[in-house]
């Protein structure tokens, strides 16, 4: 029910937004929060791909996890269900090292370099020929004012990626000498609240929780992280 509801709200306001919201003096207000809103469904649809890869979005239903990941990595960024599945396996097989297909050994504290690496990786010729046939359908064949493209499909998606990359990879698993890691795992979870935890990342910030219990779906990740710091 969380992940249809976070599927219909981004295909809403995808649509809504690209294709009928006329830009002008009266709109413009709700411009940044539309573009807020949507980055933030973003990062919504790819928690929900990747519970799918984890099996936790349908337990028990393989195939129905793999046709839903697939739609949604599909809609997001042209990505390779099987491809992006492997990677994020291997990631869990060995997170923080130079196995991990997430993360940057020669980078291992700074941001942008590791986004680079991050991004490069994984953004190929596939996403890149999948959002310029979008682009230009939507533009070209519908009709879809330039302006409205760039701000409500091409902003969001990137700046999601950005948060994803924050909150989910890069604040976890980064080398920070006073913050040691607990174990193996080399992940750690922030301390944000329910609310920031669900508006920055849809609780994948929780990441210690999700590295030793992947099985959870995020939904369940707070309670987890509540039990760890009771006990």
């Amino acid at each position: 029910m969380l992940a249809g509801c976070v599927v219909f709200a981004w295909l809403t306001v995808h649509i809504a937004a690209v294709f009928f919201l006329d830009l002008g003096w009266r709109t413009l207000p709700f411009v940044p929060l539309i573009v807020a809103l949507q980055c933030w469904l973003t990062v919504g649809l790819f928690i929900v791909a990747h519970d799918a890869m984890h099996g936790s979005l349908a337990p028990g239903w393989t195939r129905l996890n793999t046709f839903i990941g697939t739609f949604i990595l599909t809609i997001y960024a042209g990505f390779a269900w099987r491809q992006i599945r492997s990677a994020h396996m291997n990631h869990h097989d060995a997170p923080g090292t130079a196995d991990d297909p997430d993360f940057c050994v020669d980078e291992a504290d700074r941001f942008l370099p590791w986004f680079g690496t991050f991004f490069t990786r994984y953004f190929g010729l596939r996403s890149i020929l999948f959002v310029c046939t979008v682009v230009a359908t939507y533009i070209f064949a519908l009709r879809a004012s330039v302006f409205n493209v760039v701000l409500f499909y091409g902003l969001p998606s990137l700046l999601s990626s950005l948060q994803l990359f924050y909150f989910g990879t890069f604040l976890p698993h980064r080398h920070e000498e006073e913050n040691a890691f607990a174990d193996q795992h080399n992940a750690r979870s922030n301390e944000f609240g329910y609310l920031a935890s669900l508006l920055s990342c849809f609780h994948f910030g929780y990441h210690h929780e999700h590295h030793t219990q992947p099985w959870v779906p995020w939904w369940g990740l707070p309670d987890h992280w509540r039990e760890g710091r009771q006990s």
